[in-house]
């Protein structure tokens, strides 16, 4: 391994040194424990450790010192977001900049798998990818299931089943017994040697010759390709003998499984760090190789915040106990009680305590945040269930909506791009027309490698077109309707891809950018307006995880199953001073989500609960210090924040 690098590499005055540069101070043993260690661990992390600037300096500190041309550093995380923020750390220096070239890998597990897996066991079976994206993939088998006869058994029969089409649309690859089997979200209601299984497997296979893909296809690819070469894993190994895995609490037990079977500790330092108290994306299986083993190593100090937050923080760790130590600002946590009558004002109630507590001009840099874990009513009589119960002007996209998804893709792409990931964001943005292209026609477009750069020609006008979309700041109606004109114009040159008029109006609609909060004063908030408070933004708890907020609300919701109301079940279980792993599946499910939240904020933590259901440990809440405000206590003029003595 020493032959890789330079056997100085972590030394801790060069590590010292690279630090200062960067303005970080490390302070903790626990800091030098990871940074100098050149072995296999697993890294748990509490939130605001600063895991990711710590793993940005490593990776700065190897990559200057490594040796090797043909063998690098692998760096893989769950999402996009997680690998840019890693890349935003160290892109910054020539030695950063190495890491995201050859030999070196900084991406997605899916993309990896991707790469070095699934695709080169279809280029050699001769098959191209098209695409490789579950929307565009769910559209197209609908679409060979409605119009192609050899699927017409099958088309019948699903068509007697509640959303039958569904299982064509979610049918994905799975490697058992040797060999690919075709699969679906829920059970198949025909056997696999019926017609209608036979076809539903046929379709399956025809999807797959076209070159179209869901992204669980990949990991069942790459398992058939691990398995027809066994030298496959040791060879992606020996290209990668360091590997570094962020985020590793969000690995489902497939991913996990399929990484261990390449990086095996024998023959690959592999170094995974993550937080398991903040698992909300994962499948929710816990296997004896999961992360993190036993004998890891810590960051448990948080300079997010102060002991409050710390100390509430530590007593809903669910996955795994630690005792997180704040080392931040001294922060605040307030309750805010609530009556039916009272909902619509508990948004605005928290921004007047913000900007009592938060000096203006940290607000106005990151404004405050109102989370929740639904941001839509269901069909529950119960009130409040969601976000939009307390906002009612909140709306957003819900899952499946495609409308306006050309749009929404393109603020994402333009966000790389003024980041500095150019060449990201034009993959991102060519890929969302692609999507777009393929759910609405019979063929899809070229990869972006295949677009031609001459600017008379089709490839380098389109090229030119998704540069302008990402120079524009994409909040004007009318300058989207011109760029879509233009993209228009382009796609019908190909009659295989152009735009039908529905399908494409959806995709490429305009909605404005995501709105901050500024309901319409109703007389009981008009006494606040006396506070120049600073709107805050809107949006769910798992879209907040890994931000940092200076002050945040978690909203009460009801909980999926139409029992539970989260927020009321976590004071309880403070109040009680249980340990949530003797809690109910539900109510360790919805700590676990309320976690995320209460570890965002550095100043204030709000919490919104209804008052009835708060009586059993209002006592309790006032004892803590928790500052206690009462909104359904009203004064002339409006309602009365004020903390309780």
């Amino acid at each position: 391994m020493t032959a890789l690098y330079r056997d100085y590499a972590l030394a801790r005055d060069r590590i010292q040194t690279l630090a200062a540069g960067l303005g970080m101070q490390l302070t903790d043993h626990e800091q030098w424990e990871f940074l100098q260690s050149y072995e296999s661990l697993d890294l748990q992390a509490a939130p605001g450790s600063g895991k990711t600037s710590l793993v940005g300096l490593k990776l700065l500190a190897l990559a200057e010192h490594w040796t090797s041309t043909t063998r690098g550093i692998c760096v893989l995380s769950h999402t996009n977001t997680a690998k840019d923020e890693i890349v935003a750390r160290i892109s910054h220096s020539p030695a950063g900049a190495r890491l995201q070239r050859y030999p070196h890998f900084i991406g997605t597990i899916q993309s990896f798998t991707s790469m070095f897996l699934a695709r080169p066991y279809l280029r050699g079976m001769r098959k191209q990818v098209q695409i490789v994206d579950d929307a565009a993939y769910a559209d197209q088998a609908k679409r060979v299931l409605a119009r192609d006869r050899r699927f017409r058994t099958l088309s019948a029969l699903l068509g007697r089943q509640h959303n039958g089409e569904e299982l064509v649309a979610h049918a994905y690859y799975r490697f058992e017994s040797e060999r690919l089997i075709a699969r679906s979200s829920r059970k198949l209601p025909f056997g696999p040697d019926t017609n209608s299984g036979q076809q539903f497997t046929a379709l399956k296979h025809h999807m797959a010759r076209q070159g179209i893909f869901r992204y669980a296809d990949m990991f069942a690819l790459a398992e058939l390709h691990l398995a027809l070469r066994p030298t496959l894993a040791s060879a992606v190994a020996q290209r990668f003998p360091f590997v570094l895995l962020d985020e590793m609490q969000d690995t489902s037990e497939l991913q996990q499984k399929l990484l261990d079977r390449v990086f095996n500790y024998r023959t690959a330092i592999v170094q995974r760090v993550g937080d398991i108290n903040q698992r909300i994306f994962a499948d929710g299986t816990i296997t004896t190789s999961s992360f993190p083993r036993p004998d890891s190593l810590e960051l448990p100090i948080s300079r997010r915040f102060g002991s409050d937050i710390a100390q509430l923080a530590s007593s809903l760790t669910v996955h795994r106990s630690q005792r997180i130590h704040g080392a931040g600002p001294t922060g605040t946590i307030a309750v805010l009680l609530y009556d039916e009558a009272s909902v619509t004002e508990v948004v605005p109630a928290f921004e007047r305590i913000a900007a009592e507590t938060v000096p203006r001009e940290i607000l106005l840099d990151r404004p405050p945040r109102v989370l929740a874990s639904r941001l839509q009513p269901g069909t529950s009589k119960s009130f409040p269930q969601s976000l939009a119960c307390y906002a009612p002007e909140f709306v957003s996209r819900t899952p499946g909506d495609r409308r306006a998804s050309l749009l929404i893709t393109a603020r994402a792409a333009r966000a790389q791009w003024r980041s500095g990931a150019s060449r990201a964001a034009v993959d991102l943005l060519w890929e969302a027309v692609r999507v777009a292209s393929r759910s609405i026609a019979s063929e899809g477009l070229p990869a972006m490698r295949r677009l031609d750069r001459d600017t008379d020609r089709f490839g380098g006008r389109m090229r030119t077109l998704l540069l302008d979309i990402l120079a524009d700041p994409l909040d004007d109606d009318a300058r989207w309707g011109h760029l879509m004109d233009r993209m228009t114009g382009l796609l019908s040159e190909l009659e295989s891809a152009g735009p039908d008029g529905t399908g494409w109006e959806e995709l490429a609609a305009y909605v404005a950018p995501p709105a901050t909060h500024s309901p319409t004063p109703s007389p009981a908030c008009e006494a606040m307006e006396q506070v120049d408070r600073v709107r805050s933004e809107l949006g769910s708890i798992q879209s907040a995880k890994g931000e940092t907020h200076p002050a945040t609300l978690i909203l009460e919701c009801l909980s999926q199953t139409g029992k539970n109301y989260d927020v009321h079940e976590v004071l309880s279980l403070l109040a009680t001073r249980r340990d949530p792993a003797t809690a109910t599946p539900t109510v360790r499910k919805i700590a676990q989500l309320v976690f995320v939240g209460a570890t965002r904020p550095t100043q204030l933590l709000a919490f919104a609960v209804n008052r009835d259901r708060a009586k059993p440990y209002l006592d309790y809440l006032s004892s803590t210090g928790w500052a206690i405000h009462d909104l359904t206590v009203r004064k002339p003029g409006g309602v009365d924040t004020a903390p309780q003595a």
